[in-house]
C-alpha cells in the first residue's frame, strides 16, 4: 500500500496538476529581477530569498505528488490555466 492508499486509485479523471513551467517562469522572474530590485535592502532580500525557497519545495513537493502517481498508475494531466481545470470538471466536481 503506498502513501495514499487506495483512495487516491478511484479518482476515474486525470488528477489536474500545474505545469512545470508555471513555477519555472516564478523562479525566473524572482531570481532575476526582484531579487535585482531588492538586493539593497536586506529585508527585502532575505524576504524573496524565503519566497523562491518555498517555491522550490512547492516544486519538489509536486514532483513527489507526481511519482506516487506513476507508482499507483494515477493519471496527471498538467493544466496550463484555470479555465483548462473549468472546462474539463463538472462544476460538482470542483470544491468551494
Amino acid at each position: 500500500m503506498h502513501l495514499w492508499g487506495t483512495a487516491m486509485t478511484s479518482l476515474g479523471k486525470p488528477l489536474p496538476l500545474p505545469s512545470h513551467i508555471h513555477y519555472e517562469l516564478l523562479l525566473q522572474l524572482l531570481e532575476q529581477q526582484t531579487m535585482a530590485a531588492a538586493y539593497q535592502d536586506p529585508r527585502l532580500r532575505l524576504q524573496v530569498q524565503g519566497l523562491i525557497s518555498t517555491l522550490r519545495k512547492a516544486l519538489s513537493q509536486q514532483r513527489q505528488l507526481e511519482e506516487a502517481c506513476k507508482h499507483d498508475n494515477i493519471d496527471m494531466e498538467y493544466q496550463w490555466s484555470t479555465n483548462q481545470l473549468t472546462n474539463r470538471f463538472l462544476a460538482e466536481d470542483v470544491a468551494p
